[in-house]
């Protein structure tokens, strides 16, 4: 491959070309979250491109959050945080005052065709069948998240295959090893609503108390839609915490 080859789009300029490249490579996970990219100088040799291009296409990674560069190591793939999220919200900690990562049991998991509102969400066809998966979020022996997952079995279609007792605490970790699908970022929408009577008994709590749900749209590198999830958990443990600086 080289510069007059290099992208589908030759109107596109060449660092938008390259980082194009660049972005299949980390999507179809040739480039693993955590581990280095080539170097600036492998880059330049493999591509027929300038150096200038190749820091210019790296740096718009960066920018996006997909890159992160390491003084003296070098350019990594950057793996986000998500259950960081988790504790934006929700006061859960040990009797240390250390955060504790919830343990997860998963309730349900079971092939269906996508609701309207995950088909709108997932960007799928009407006719295209999904995985739900059904769990509970249990911190210091009580119950903190109610949760809907739903994903396109065209992507996920292994996860039918796993014992649940099997699932980890972390999904996206377990999304990669089993499925080999990456999820670089998302985008969620907090909202408060009286609890029904389900949700309100699987948490504990009376039937129409506040309870925060928590709408989140995870995305691959190359932002497709790869998870619709719904969380909801009791709003006496809820906190509002934002750094400003």
């Amino acid at each position: 491959m080289n510069a007059l080859t290099l992208g589908s789009d030759q109107r596109l300029p060449l660092y938008q070309r390259l980082r194009d490249e660049m972005l299949a490579k980390i999507s179809s996970g040739e480039w693993r979250p955590g581990e280095p990219i080539p170097t600036e100088a492998e880059l330049t040799k493999v591509y027929s491109v300038a150096i200038g291009t190749v820091r210019k296409a790296v740096d718009t990674l960066v920018i996006d959050g997909l890159l992160q560069r390491s003084q003296g190591r070098g350019t990594f793939v950057r793996r986000p945080d998500f259950n960081s999220s988790f504790f934006r919200f929700f006061r859960q900690v040990n009797s240390s005052g250390e955060h504790q990562v919830p343990q997860s049991r998963i309730v349900s998991l079971c092939l269906e065709q996508a609701p309207e509102a995950v088909v709108e969400a997932l960007k799928l066809d009407t006719a295209d069948a999904v995985i739900r998966m059904q769990r509970i979020r249990m911190a210091d022996g009580r119950a903190v998240f109610s949760e809907d997952i739903w994903l396109p079995a065209s992507r996920f279609a292994k996860l039918l295959e796993v014992d649940p007792h099997n699932f980890g605490n972390l999904l996206y970790p377990f999304y990669e090893e089993q499925c080999g699908q990456l999820v670089a970022s998302a985008k969620e929408t907090l909202t408060v609503e009286p609890g029904d009577a389900l949700t309100s008994a699987a948490l504990g709590v009376d039937a129409g108390m506040p309870i925060v749900v928590i709408e989140r749209i995870a995305l691959s590198y190359d932002n497709t839609p790869l998870e619709y999830r719904i969380s909801r958990g009791a709003a006496d443990t809820f906190r509002y915490q934002i750094e400003i600086s």
